[in-house]
């Protein structure tokens, strides 16, 4: 069983898919510098391709992977589905899971717990990344960020929120579901990232739109091509002053023993920390 011990502080500023039928690109999605690559077997993937791209995907991971500092994830298809319970199923029946799959479409923390149990009564390591793209899974986003200790992200699914809430697709209408779900995220210690820009034509839009998600508390957003990677770990990237910042905190605390201490003649308690740690876990990437 996982605890939240477990949870491993890294960066994800980025992530990017690579389509589970197409093995030949998983490889240049690791290179394309993101920091989470993710393989695809839902959206992505016509239902003919279904059972393909899952024994490709899976075929990935019977090989040790390199420790880049990416981090792998398997995108399996909705829990509640046909498709999903088939992923599900190969990923109990082989030795060598992916190191985390990613959730679509979560409604509930039932959905989660039940997957944990799986997982756990096969003794399987796996993470857990969580989709919030409907309405019921908005509702229930805080009960869901704490199903399972398992999670490491939360994820908002903005195309398919849209579509439920009846509202436009654009920041000013889905500001309070992205506030909400980065509410639950930090109410569970848990990373957010903020949902892909898809106009490849519009660079600037984008980096606006990853500012605005990185002030509201998104700690990263996701791309839709190799070329939108650099623009997001740059926004995402703390600057030198905030690195320094983070490892005198660590080091006050460190000295100090206590859950409370004064930097720079301001009181700061130790919930920062994790985010001190995420901060340097990017400076450690960056080797700054």
């Amino acid at each position: 069983m996982s605890t939240d011990a477990d949870r491993q502080v890294r960066p994800r500023r980025s992530f990017i898919f690579t389509p589970g039928l197409n093995p030949a690109m998983y490889p240049k999605a690791l290179a394309s510098g993101a920091d989470i690559v993710c393989v695809e077997l839902e959206d992505g993937i016509a239902p003919k391709d279904k059972d393909a791209a899952r024994a490709n995907a899976l075929a990935l991971f019977t090989e040790p992977q390199a420790d880049d500092g990416v981090e792998r994830v398997v995108r399996i298809n909705c829990l509640r589905e046909a498709f999903g319970l088939a992923d599900v199923t190969a990923v109990l029946h082989t030795d060598t899971p992916p190191p985390a799959l990613m959730l679509p479409k979560v409604k509930t923390p039932e959905e989660i717990v039940w997957l944990d149990d799986l997982l756990s009564e096969r003794g399987h390591d796996t993470r857990l990344h969580v989709i919030i793209e409907t309405n019921a899974g908005l509702e229930a986003v805080q009960e869901i960020a704490r199903a399972s200790s398992r999670i490491d992200a939360l994820f908002f699914g903005g195309v398919d929120m849209a579509a439920e809430l009846r509202c436009t697709n654009a920041w000013e209408p889905l500001l309070y579901a992205r506030s909400r779900i980065v509410h639950a995220a930090a109410s569970a210690g848990l990373d957010v990232l903020d949902v892909p820009w898809l106009d490849l034509d519009d660079p600037e839009g984008m980096k606006v739109e990853a500012a605005r998600s990185r002030d509201l508390g998104f700690s990263g957003k996701g791309s839709v091509h190799p070329k939108q990677i650099g623009i997001l770990n740059n926004v995402f990237t703390p600057d030198d002053a905030a690195i320094t910042h983070a490892r005198r905190i660590i080091e006050a605390f460190r000295e100090a023993d206590t859950g409370l201490v004064v930097v720079d003649g301001r009181l700061i308690e130790k919930p920062v920390l994790r985010e001190m740690h995420r901060i340097l876990s990017i400076a450690d990437r960056l080797k700054r």
